[in-house]
Order: structure tokens, then sequence, then C-alpha cells
């Protein structure tokens, strides 16, 4: 499944875990690297020693728990970004994981994002608890999670923002439109003067009910209640240019 998936089988996964011993006592090194390539900056960047040498440039890593005190410099070495960090007993019961992070924009700490499988699919929320950044090397996100899924994160992904054009002449979207109701604008004229929504060639045709369903959604209140914007259609739109050019003459 691996060759062909990029994805390592549960019994795999399974293998790279020490026994509940070794992760009761504290943070640990967790080496997901399962075949046998020409790599070993984890080995020679361990300060304590804890992930042995290699004899080949091609062997495995293995790693000595007695010695490992998951210091994390090893996941920031990974080219493969095959390595995690975990606690157990960062709280009775939620775990902190720490994971490489290399996409635009970092999360941030206190951020709720989405915690990953070794597929990519989302498996639950977990809180960002801090995030380091060292000069020239990998971001570290640490989350804190159940201890149950422990085994099942490998990545987090930034919950993106719902989005969504609402006024296409004036390329307004729903969360530009939040923003206003939540600082007090509450009816379409007022998001209106403050946005320009509706004023462009179509008059508010498309936009102005989406605007009113969204006052109804946040406010609580009937759409009814909520007075549309007044209509003036544009005959024809023409350029800045041709009204200085005009002579008041038809041609």
């Amino acid at each position: 499944m691996l060759e062909k998936t990029g994805i390592p089988t549960l019994e795999q996964v399974e293998s790279a875990f020490p026994g509940s011993e070794v992760l009761d006592r504290g943070p640990v090194a967790i080496v997901e690297c399962f075949q046998p390539i020409p790599c070993n900056p984890c080995a020679t960047s361990c300060p304590q020693g804890a992930i042995r040498p290699f004899v080949d440039i091609n062997d495995l890593p293995v790693i000595d728990y007695e010695k490992c005190n998951g210091c994390g410099i090893c996941i920031m070495k990974c080219p493969g970004l095959a390595i995690m960090v975990v606690d157990m007993t960062y709280s009775e019961t939620h775990a902190l994981v720490r994971l490489p992070y290399e996409f635009a924009p970092l999360p941030t700490k206190g951020e709720t994002v989405y915690a990953l499988d070794r597929a990519g699919g989302i498996i639950a929320d977990a809180e960002v608890v801090r995030v380091t950044t060292p000069a020239s090397k990998t971001p570290i996100v640490h989350i804190s999670i159940d201890k149950s899924l422990v085994k099942a994160v490998k990545h987090v992904q930034i919950k993106k923002p719902e989005s969504g054009i609402i006024c296409r002449c004036s390329d307004i979207d729903i969360n530009e439109i939040r923003r206003f109701i939540e600082n007090g604008y509450t009816t379409v004229d007022s998001i209106k003067r403050f946005t320009r929504l509706g004023m462009g060639p179509c008059q508010g045709r498309t936009c102005v009910p989406l605007v009113m369903r969204e006052l109804a959604t946040q406010l609580k209140k009937p759409i009814d209640s909520f007075v549309p914007s007044t209509h003036r259609p544009v005959v024809k739109s023409i350029k800045l240019g041709d009204l200085a050019d005009y002579t008041g003459v038809d041609k």
C-alpha cells in the first residue's frame, strides 16, 4: 500500500510508536520512516544521541527511548517530514503533538485547525497551542488533541473562512458583509453606503436579496422586515472620457 499510495498501513504506523510505558513518561519522537533510503539527518542532528548512529546511510532510524527527551530538533531536520513528537502527559484527556508544517500562512496560537490523517482526511478539530518558527528551518505546529486520536493524526490544515461573492459588480464577499453586520450596520442602505454594494450595473438585483437574507440570519429577524435599497437602473455604461468629450450634440 505504501509503495502505491504513499500512505502507510495501520500495522506500519503501530510499529513506529513505542509502548504505553514509554509514551506515558513524557514527550518522545515518533519516526515514520519505513523504506531504506540514503538519508540520515535525524541521526546526525540529535543532540541526545537518541537516534542511533547509522552503520549504512540507507539504514532505518532506530530510537533509544531511554535517551529521547522529545526536543524536536529532528522534526526540523527531516527532509521527508516523517517525524513528530508526542507528549501524552500534556493533560488528563489530551496529548500535545508537534508536527512539521510547510505551508503559508502559518496557523496561530489559539486557532482551531483540522487534524488530518495520513490520507489527508479530517479526523477532528485541534487547538494550536504554539507555533515554533526557527530561522531557515521547518516550522513546527504544536496541537492539543484527544489522546485516542494521537496515532491517527499526521497533519493539520487551517480552516478556510467561508467565502463567496455577494456583489459581483464590486467584488464584495460574504465575510465583508458579516464584518459590517457585526460592527452595527444592520440595514441594506447602511451597508450599501460603505461598500457600494448594489451600485454597479445590475443595481443590486443579485446582491441585495442575498444581503437581506444574511441580515435576517445574523439578526434573527424575518427577512421581510428589511427594506431593499432603491434600484436606479443604468441605461448604458459609458467611459468618463466619453463624458469629457461630450458637446451636447448627438451624433
